[in-house]
């Protein structure tokens, strides 16, 4: 049984290619899902990014180029992921993976309207 009774599927694999551009997560039910490094900062769990209230989320911009350079464990339940604009806060769970992998296409879309409409760039 898990530590972390929401999560009922664990990953196999966790593997960052492309220069640190991509970081794919395989779960054991046969689920895999390739993220960049671009989509996993500007969607990061993490207060900077999310806010402490739904209404506080910050759109990122200027992330098109960015990479993840270290991926650090934190218990048995999430990674910490290090890019290389400095953003190191938000752990990155189990869960947050699946939830976001599943739901991938409208985040992106969702992101990319907001940045529209906030006259904001992907482009550094």
């Amino acid at each position: 049984m898990s530590d972390n009774p929401q999560l009922d599927v664990w990953p196999e694999e966790i593997r960052l290619t492309d220069e640190g551009r991509k970081l794919t997560v395989s779960f054991e039910n046969g689920e895999k899902y390739e993220y960049t490094a671009e989509f996993l900062r500007v969607t990061s769990p993490s207060a900077e990014v999310q806010g402490h209230h739904p209404s506080q989320r910050k759109t990122v911009p200027g992330k098109k180029d960015v990479k993840i350079t270290k991926i650090e464990p934190s218990g048995n339940y999430a990674v910490k992921l290090v890019f290389d604009d400095g953003h190191d806060t938000g752990l990155f769970t189990w869960d947050y993976f699946l939830e976001v992998g599943r739901n991938m296409d409208a985040l992106w879309q969702d992101y990319l309207q907001r940045l529209e409409k906030e006259g904001l760039k992907r482009e550094p």
